[in-house]
């Protein structure tokens, strides 16, 4: 069992795939390993440190040559895997309901034109023994804490309150908007920095969580829609009626915020709209928005992707791929959820992993040069 770890490609993509720590563990288990020259250099891993661990390190061409799983962060460029062994694996973040270069039904396709099984790893299904696999639990982990320190870098003032013999500095407001994991950690990091913190989400279950980490839950209450949770703990759509509230209780409520964070994404559809011009226009000059969803369409009205927009004197900060930008530690943590995933399926007989039906049928696209996947296919 040979397992590849190619250089990402994807423009801005400072990840790898598998660190030494990890090539240590795949070589326990009994599979070879082969890392692209320069796989790590962008994340602090020299060539040396993955030959230390084991592994092989070779121009692509040699580490494809005979692979029976290719890892990535990205879905490789099906143009790069020339040659691949029909029936490999492609274990990757894969983006099938996605547009552009980097993901889309059409390079699911191509997958499938190549004969390689596809298994998109954000596909992972939300259930229990599936917690340690899951690279948008982890990779959002970091973009929340990353996006605090995004609008500090961009806010001119201080975080906490500081009383001095000059006088006294007023604690930032700070609103987080969308508590999943990217947000729970937006609050705990703001909350260590010493903000005054508040937050609101669609799921009414959250309510609890924000207020265990001492910020202040800011809610539409008795209104359909309250709920917002749908299947695997993901936040849905919003009735009309509550979008209506919200936007009432919101905009009397982010015209005070320094700063604001948005983090509200739902899985194969555009990211929800959560704060209009109108209000960002009733933002105080210097104030701070971070759209961490900016790539999916963004939360933020006026949101530019890979950009920091001023409008009005509120700053809008729309960084694109905000996990590749502490690339060490979403390295390790991404090569962590793909080995949890290969080594929990691993069958010592015929050494190599061997998928079950819930959650091979979840992640795979592509089998036997077919696209397979029910989504995909309409069902």
């Amino acid at each position: 069992m040979k397992i590849a770890v190619l250089r990402e490609r994807a423009a801005g993509e400072r990840r790898v795939a598998a660190t030494p720590e990890t090539v240590k563990k795949f070589i326990t288990l009994g599979a070879e390993m082969a890392v692209e020259t320069g796989a790590g250099a962008t994340c602090s891993i020299a060539d040396d440190a993955y030959r230390a661990a084991g592994a092989s390190v070779g121009d692509a061409g040699s580490v494809l040559a005979g692979a029976d799983i290719v890892l990535g962060v990205q879905g490789p460029d099906p143009d790069s895997l020339a040659g691949i062994a029909p029936g490999a694996w492609i274990v990757a973040a894969l983006n099938p309901f996605g547009t552009g270069e980097q993901g889309g039904r059409a390079r699911v396709d191509r997958y499938a034109a190549l004969g390689v099984e596809a298994l998109a790893m954000e596909l992972m299904p939300r259930i229990t023994r599936a917690q340690s696999m899951d690279i948008l639990s982890s990779q959002s982990n970091l973009s929340g804490y990353k996006a605090v320190l995004d609008a500090a870098a961009e806010y001119g003032r201080a975080f906490p309150m500081m009383m001095t013999a000059a006088g006294t500095v007023s604690a930032a407001r700070l609103f987080v908007m969308g508590v999943g994991v990217a947000g729970l950690q937006a609050i705990a990091t703001a909350r260590r920095l010493g903000a005054q913190v508040s937050a609101t989400d669609v799921r009414a279950a959250t309510k609890e969580q924000i207020q265990s980490l001492g910020a202040k839950p800011i809610f539409v209450e008795n209104v359909a829609g309250i709920e917002g949770e749908g299947t695997g703990g993901y936040a849905t759509e919003m009735s009309d009626e509550y979008k209506a509230a919200q936007a009432e209780l919101v905009s009397a409520h982010i015209a005070k915020q320094d700063i604001v964070i948005t983090t509200a994404l739902i899985p194969g559809r555009p990211a929800p709209r959560l704060i209009s011009a109108a209000q960002v226009a009733s933002m105080k000059p210097g104030s701070v928005i971070v759209d961490l969803a900016v790539e999916a369409g963004g939360n933020v009205e006026g949101a530019v992707a890979g950009e920091v927009v001023e409008v009005g004197g509120v700053k809008i900060v729309g960084h694109r791929n905000v996990p590749s930008r502490l690339a060490a530690d979403a390295s390790a943590l991404f090569s962590r959820n793909l080995f949890n995933f290969l080594s929990a399926f691993w069958d010592k007989d015929s050494g190599r992993p061997v998928l079950d039906e819930e959650i091979g049928d979840a992640i795979r696209l592509t089998k036997g040069g077919q696209v397979v996947h029910a989504r995909l296919l309409g069902a």
